[in-house]
């Protein structure tokens, strides 16, 4: 079977849902196509910061998903070797250019089904994997793993670090960092006493944090340097976070930390290899061509030590469709095909332009600040906790 679709997006994840909800909320219909057979809505949970916020206000689901989640003081920085804290840092400070912060941790769940339950029915096609891309005139043909096929003007690939699209457009395998990390949730039915900080520890090889999600759920997460050895363990969830546990035990940290990392449970605790888009390969390589472009960890997978991949991805969601909509919408005004064409092309070349240099920033500064976190000698050490700990913050 042979279907047609004026925009595609491929993938049904963060990006993918705030590309739809910004393409509905700029009067633009599109067609999602989602590989799994329901919503994604498992994984953990995300750091919201101010930019995020503006997006998810601008895609219309900010203000529901604040009551669902608590807001953060204050960012607090320990040394693992001392037990002292190194920075506090205020998160609801005013900025230079957007007024006052705002941190919140996000349970994926919920942000996914809030993007998903503002959009059109039948926009989210399930059971639709894309397995290769093809050039058919001025509109690209999807061939999908049931055997049919998809006509698009328009092609936006939302579909991962291990993108169809990504590698249909040229972009490069995302290089391993050389990191793992391991993130779990806490559930309290009872309610914790948890304060609403983000508390961080870094310790020799390792950083880890803490933050609460609500009034009964706790995240957290272990970022490490791997030697090789760990391997077998890092597939076992049980041995993860022993693993965490061990390495937790041997620093002086709070007995909250510890607690909270006990009480998770092992269905919500996995380990992933931390990967990144290289600097050159961002700078160089086509984000877009024709009418086809990528978002969010197709485009830009970083390490998490900024917090600032899903935010980078709803914002992609915010300007791209601004700049489809800006192409495309007009009073009644009846364009020829080529004209279209054209269009579209500008607006994702435009859309490109704008997201470029702002997401190479922040795949560098994450990996620059990841490597300087976890240093694994004195000296790094030394530097992290007694000079750069303010600036790292």
């Amino acid at each position: 079977m042979e279907g047609v679709a004026d925009i595609v997006v491929v993938g049904a994840g963060i990006a993918g849902l705030a590309v739809a909800l910004g393409l509905h909320r700029s009067g633009l219909r599109s067609l999602v196509l989602e590989s799994s057979d329901s919503l994604r809505a498992s994984g953990f949970a995300i750091t919201t910061w101010t930019n995020a916020w503006r997006a998810l206000d601008a895609l219309g689901v900010g203000d529901a998903l604040r009551q669902q989640h608590v807001r953060l003081e204050q960012l607090v920085a320990f040394s693992a070797s001392s037990g002292s804290v190194t920075t506090r840092l205020s998160l609801r400070a005013r900025g230079k250019h957007i007024g006052k912060h705002e941190v919140r941790c996000l349970k994926r769940n919920l942000l996914v089904e809030a993007l998903a339950k503002e959009l059109p029915h039948g926009t989210i096609r399930y059971s639709s994997k894309v397995v290769s891309v093809e050039e058919a005139g001025t509109v690209k043909l999807l061939h999908l793993a049931d055997g049919s096929t998809l006509r698009a003007k328009v092609l936006i690939g939302c579909d991962g670090v291990n993108s169809v699209v990504a590698k249909w457009l040229g972009l490069k395998v995302p290089a391993f960092a050389g990191r793992y990390a391991a993130r779990g949730i806490a559930t309290f039915p009872d309610g914790h006493a948890i304060n609403p900080e983000f508390a961080q520890h870094f310790g020799t090889g390792y950083r880890s944090g803490m933050l609460p999600c609500d009034k009964k759920s706790v995240y957290w997460f272990f970022t490490w340097t791997s030697d090789g050895e760990d391997k077998e363990m890092r597939k076992d969830a049980a041995r993860v976070r022993e693993f965490v546990l061990s390495k937790m035990k041997t620093a002086k940290l709070p007995e909250e930390v510890l607690h909270v990392i006990e009480r998770s449970e092992l269905s919500g605790v996995a380990s992933s290899p931390l990967r990144y888009r290289s600097p050159l390969n961002l700078l160089w390589g086509d984000i877009s061509r024709g009418n086809v472009c990528v978002t969010g960890d197709a485009f830009h997978p970083m390490t998490p030590d900024l917090g600032e991949g899903g935010c980078a991805a709803l914002e992609d969601g915010v300007v791209l469709a601004k700049c489809l909509a800006q192409a495309l919408i007009g009073a009644g005004q009846e364009r020829s095909e080529e004209d279209e064409r054209r269009r579209i092309e500008a607006a994702l070349r435009k859309y490109a332009n704008a997201r470029r240099w702002r997401n190479l920033d922040l795949v560098v500064t994450s990996f620059v600040v990841g490597f300087i976190q976890e240093g694994g000698n004195w000296v790094m050490n030394m530097m992290r906790d007694e000079v750069l700990s303010g600036l790292l913050a």
